[in-house]
């Protein structure tokens, strides 16, 4: 990896790290909706829990927020990083409770299975039925951005977005999100491919706003500023069982680099289909974000994707609160965290210092803090209990810059962060991570 740490990418700059091993992968949660109170879950009591139907006034016994999450289908990977980044969080903040009586927050959670549909259909029942004023969703961009136009938009619901990465999201300044917009990544890993001495590329991306917005920035990049050719540039749909036909179209190219902009599940069914082919001893295969994922190692056969090189979203490891996360994690967990547990873990330290600090328990309200709690302008925060504090002290909104465990929040116009990368490679059938990118 050393002589990547040259690599020159406009408007980005290296900072150097190094990161741990993945978080492993448990049994994928089953059940659609679970309502939790704390780190070990437990639903609160119907009669004392605040919705957006309720004003707050500081006295109330807890308050419901929601959440969807891809508990099932492609992404269900990342949901269950979302799950545990969510219980310690929810754990931290109950620890000090919000408002003066020391109230609870509860997180009732509908699974998207990993769809767009099945993300409207799940925030309708938490904004139509539980009445829920801020809802925490999703990981899949398409699948924001459906429950964005088709129920918080018009319903005045608070949305962050805990994973969504597509620069799509940007055009929608209403739909907040942790989770940096891919367009940097998307220009990184051109520089990447570029740096490698590729100039010949095939891109097969999966068919959404994830894959749509990932894709034309990477081919935007290469083209114009490394003079490169995307030879192919074609999407795949999700959850087939083969993609045979798409890797033949590939290796019907001179393509040098195979690039990926795909989710795990599907990924997976490449590598093995690439492998029996011999492609992955022919080209270079190249990815982000979401080709990493425990459960792809496990179901594929070692010598599969050595070499595979990409980009990926990170955290900034010598900062102490994300210590501190990664300490909790392991002590609750089998595993190290990745960043995908601390954006979820920050949507719901954010949504827990709104409420503390709006006037009532509405949409509106709500919307009112929600990016001043997170503005450089303030004084640095980096937990919820300190947030508190500054706000029962007679601090405003716009005295807090919440510094999250993923890294500085910093909510702009559009409703994005900055982001931190790395740049990550296989090696022996695992993931090797190696130097900082950030924007």
């Amino acid at each position: 990896m050393d002589r990547r740490t040259l690599l020159k990418l406009s408007g980005l700059s290296l900072v150097g790290a190094t990161a741990g091993c993945l978080e492993g992968e448990e049994e994928t949660p089953t059940a659609t909706t679970t309502e939790e109170s704390g780190g070990g879950g437990g639903g609160g009591d119907d009669e004392t829990t605040t919705t957006a139907s309720e004003e707050s006034g500081g006295d109330e016994s807890s308050y419901t927020i929601g959440m969807v999450d891809s508990l099932t289908g492609s992404l269900a990977p990342y949901g269950e990083r979302n799950t545990r980044g969510r219980e310690l969080a929810l754990a931290a903040i109950n620890e000090v409770g919000i408002g003066s009586e020391g109230a609870s927050l509860n997180i009732s959670v509908e699974d998207d299975e990993s769809t767009n549909q099945g993300g409207v259909n799940g925030a309708q029942v938490l904004v139509n039925q539980d009445g829920v004023p801020l809802l925490i969703g999703s990981v899949g961009s398409g699948v924001s951005i459906a429950i964005h136009d088709s129920v918080t938009r018009d319903a005045g619901v608070v949305q962050i977005s805990q994973n969504s990465t597509s620069p799509e999201l940007t055009t929608r300044p209403e739909l907040l999100r942790m989770s940096p917009s891919g367009s940097a990544k998307g220009q990184a890993l051109a520089s990447l491919v570029n740096d490698d001495g590729h100039d010949t590329v095939a891109v097969t991306w999966i068919n959404n706003d994830y894959g749509t917005g990932l894709s034309e920035v990477f081919a935007e990049t290469f083209e114009s500023e490394f003079d490169g050719t995307v030879a192919y540039n074609e999407p795949h749909d999700q959850g087939q069982s083969s993609y045979s036909g798409v890797l033949t179209e590939m290796a019907s190219t001179d393509a040098s680099a195979w690039i990926f902009l795909t989710y795990a599940n599907e990924y997976t069914v490449m590598v093995n289909e690439g492998f029996d082919q011999g492609y992955n001893t022919s080209v270079d295969y190249y990815g982000a974000e979401s080709t990493v994922a425990d459960s792809i190692i496990e179901n594929t056969p070692e010598g599969s994707m050595d070499g595979m090189t990409g980009i990926t979203e990170s955290a900034p490891q010598d900062q102490e609160n994300y210590q501190n996360f990664v300490a909790a994690f392991e002590e609750n967990y089998d595993g190290t965290p990745t960043v995908w547990s601390a954006y979820a873990y920050d949507a719901v330290t954010v949504a827990a210092i709104a409420i503390e600090a709006a006037d009532e328990f509405t949409g509106e309200a709500l919307a009112s803090v929600v990016r001043d709690v997170t503005r450089p302008e303030g004084e640095e925060v980096f937990n919820f209990e300190e947030a508190a504090a500054v706000l029962r002290d007679g601090g405003s909104p716009g005295d807090i810059n919440y510094q999250g465990v993923s890294g500085p929040v910093d909510l702009d116009e559009n409703g994005d962060p900055p982001g931190y990368y790395q740049i990550y490679s296989v090696e022996d059938h695992e993931y090797v991570f190696g130097d900082y990118i950030t924007s």
